[in-house]
């Protein structure tokens, strides 16, 4: 049950990723006005950057039911958990709780703190 618990925190934190990525493209970028046009892509490129490492942590968390290593597994839901933790206290506050990205975050924070 452990397992399952951080494979779904696993699969959540990919689908959470594709979403900010789909979001920021088509929702937030479209309407932004950035100028100079260089920094508009460096801001680009720090969004995605984060829906990247958002997909390699969910990853990790899918994964860390095989290593043998009591200890990877460890780290990586700790980090994990404060990684997804922070992100989540962050969207509530910028959003002042108006979005649902931090309570999908949440979820995974839960799921891996319990599949720990």
């Amino acid at each position: 049950m452990r397992d399952l618990l951080l494979q779904c925190a696993g699969v959540g934190a990919v689908i959470v990723a594709l979403i900010h990525g789909i979001l920021g493209e088509t929702k937030v970028f479209p309407r932004a006005t950035i100028e100079p046009e260089r920094l508009r892509t460096l801001i680009r490129l720090v969004w995605q950057a984060s829906t990247v490492a958002w997909i390699g942590c969910g990853v990790l968390l899918v994964v860390t039911p095989w290593m043998e290593s009591a200890l990877a597994r460890h780290w990586i839901v700790i980090i994990m958990a404060c990684v997804f933790g922070l992100s989540a206290c962050a969207n509530a506050w910028a959003t002042r709780g108006r979005h649902f990205g931090w309570m999908a975050l949440s979820v995974v924070v839960v799921m891996a703190i319990a599949g720990y």
